[in-house]
């Protein structure tokens, strides 16, 4: 079996850019909605979402350059296109969202979706040892898993 610089296997570390690249493409995307709830967010819960968006757009800047670094990393190219962004997309795009509700809702189906990508890298990088990958893929987890959580904490009923 033919290996990469980091004792990976060639063939699947190609795939594993090519997953990798869809999960930034989703991240570009989610990025981009949560721009726009920040900036286009109304109502009496202004301030407080207002300030959360921009926490978490500036956590996915983050990510994002994490996910292009490992791409970089395992040998690819990283996806840098809008017109590779929404092809590969699979995440809703959030069009003048405005209501805190539908705003939060967003961030929470965009996480759910950004874990599906995340958890099929997470078993592609585990079956070839992919230590690095696998790592950052845990950790995203994890937090995405806790703010899903926190936010339907938020979007529930009042009791």
């Amino acid at each position: 079996m033919k290996t990469n610089i980091l004792g990976l296997p060639v063939k699947e570390s190609e795939e594993m850019v090519k997953e990798l690249n869809i999960l930034l493409a989703n991240f570009q995307v989610y990025y981009q909605n949560l721009r726009g709830i920040h900036w286009n967010i109304r109502g009496k819960r202004f301030f407080e979402l207002h300030v959360k968006f921009e926490e978490l757009y500036t956590d996915s800047q983050l990510k994002i350059d994490l996910i292009a670094e490992r791409v970089l990393t395992v040998g690819g190219t990283p996806l840098h296109t809008f017109e590779d962004y929404i092809s590969e997309n699979k995440l809703k795009v959030g069009k003048n969202i405005s209501k805190d509700e539908k705003a939060v809702q967003l961030i929470v189906d965009s996480l759910t979706d950004l874990l599906k990508i995340e958890r099929v890298i997470l078993e592609k990088s585990d079956e070839i040892n992919d230590e690095g990958t696998n790592s950052m893929m845990s950790d995203f987890i994890a937090e995405q898993e806790k703010t899903i959580w926190m936010m339907q904490a938020w979007l529930e009923n009042d009791l």
